[in-house]
């Protein structure tokens, strides 16, 4: 079992920058691959960003491309979103994904992040 804990939204206006950071407890992910979605309000949840285990791989939705890196940290068993440009349309919750070899995903409740324009 894996715990994921967000942190790191808040309010910030139009082009400015913030920092995700998504922590796991309970096993260590090292081999797990890595997700940020986001659900805005009344909209579906949508990918944002992933990693794999060994950070050899990286993906990010067309939409964030070039504003937004994903990064981890397997010692601390971290990962983060850093977020620049911002945009209102980059306004939603934003939720860490860990998945297993085996295709088990773990999700936290996620942290709210609003841009105002």
């Amino acid at each position: 079992q894996v715990q994921l804990v967000e942190s790191g939204g808040g309010l910030v206006q139009a082009g400015g920058s913030l920092r995700l950071s998504c922590a796991a407890s309970g096993r260590t992910f090292s081999m797990y691959t890595l997700d940020w979605f986001r659900q805005a309000p009344g909209e579906e949840r949508e990918f944002v960003a992933r990693t794999s285990w060994n950070f050899d791989y990286t993906n990010y939705a067309d939409s964030v491309k070039g504003r937004f890196t994903i990064s981890r940290d397997n010692a601390k068993n971290t990962l983060y979103l850093q977020m620049n440009s911002l945009k209102p349309e980059d306004t939603a919750v934003y939720y860490c994904v860990a998945r297993t070899p085996a295709g088990i995903e773990y999700w936290g409740k996620g942290t709210l992040v609003t841009v105002s324009s």
